[in-house]
């Protein structure tokens, strides 16, 4: 364990960080996985329903600094093209 006082609080707050990120990922992982159930189904609404969502996750988690940038652009990509099979 940290003696200083401000090294301390960092242990603390990359602890609940730690914690939240997690959360996150979760979620994403969550919502391309409904993506692959609907393009499974034939459901090309609710697809592209589940879709817009993780694309949305996707951007938060992105802008937020829990995912890179270009991994949420590849992600997007990913579900994007396994909506359009659907035709």
């Amino acid at each position: 364990m940290a003696n200083i006082k401000s090294q301390k609080k960092r242990i603390i707050t990359a602890e609940k960080a730690r914690v939240r990120n997690r959360a996150v990922r979760s979620e994403l992982k969550t919502a391309v996985k409904d993506v692959r159930k609907a393009v499974e189904a034939k459901d090309a609404d609710t697809a592209q329903a589940a879709a817009c969502k993780a694309n949305r996750l996707l951007d938060k988690a992105a802008s937020k600094g829990i995912i890179h940038k270009n991994q949420a652009a590849e992600r997007k990509s990913g579900v994007q093209r396994l909506v359009n099979t659907l035709g």
